[in-house]
């Protein structure tokens, strides 16, 4: 084994089953980043962090298919299955016995993947927070909940078109009422979202800045 700067930074752990991923083909992995390293006992079992992270992962066409785990998205890169599109600087360096990548942002498939057609996004606070871009549909002040236009109570549906981010005073101040009641308008139209970058929005909290130029104005 070489004594390099690079192997100095960052230490390759032996998996402790001593097999590889089977169905992949890959090569078992395990990192352990150089603050991980100075900080851990060589009798405790270290869980690195990055196995928290989330990767953006693309068809070949560029379009975003979903927020991948770290590991799964190293896994496709060891098997030849998909390629860095941005790497991320404050990732560690993940290492296998032959091989090794930082943890990369974002992720691109090198064979086109034909996705299922489905026509409506499933609702969620997220994506309707996306939507509205976190303003009131009201006043247009930070949003905090979810109203619906016409009141569940007043026989309104848990949908797209019936609602809204909200303020929590407007919130308040609607209650049970209707918009005709109390003199109030929509400051926009209210449409579902369409596109497949939507179901990721619908699904992930968390965004990383290098997503953005893939998610659509939904992501803004």
């Amino acid at each position: 084994m070489k004594h390099g700067h690079s192997a100095r930074k960052h230490r390759q752990l032996v998996p402790t089953d001593g097999r590889s991923d089977r169905q992949s083909g890959a090569y078992a992995l395990q990192v352990i980043s150089e603050g991980d390293a100075l900080a851990a006992r060589p009798s405790e079992q270290t869980v690195p962090s990055w196995l928290g992270r989330r990767v953006l992962l693309l068809n070949a066409t560029y379009e975003p298919l979903t927020a991948l785990p770290a590991r799964r998205a190293v896994v496709l890169m060891t098997c030849g299955k998909a390629d860095t599109v941005h790497e991320d600087p404050h990732a560690p360096v993940v290492h296998s016995a032959e091989w090794s990548v930082q943890v990369p942002s974002v992720i691109r498939l090198r064979n086109y993947v034909r996705v299922p057609y489905r026509a409506r996004i499933p609702m969620t606070r997220a994506a309707l927070m996306h939507r509205d871009r976190s303003r009131c549909a009201y006043c247009g002040a930070k949003a905090e909940t979810i109203d619906h236009v016409v009141p569940r109570s007043r026989g309104g549906g848990h949908s797209w078109e019936n609602c809204v981010a909200c303020c929590a005073p407007c919130n308040h101040r609607k209650a049970d009422k209707l918009l005709a009641e109390l003199g109030w308008t929509l400051r926009t139209a209210l449409t579902p979202p369409s596109g497949q970058h939507w179901r990721l929005l619908a699904t992930t909290k968390e965004l990383h800045p290098s997503w953005m130029q893939y998610l659509g104005e939904g992501a803004a």
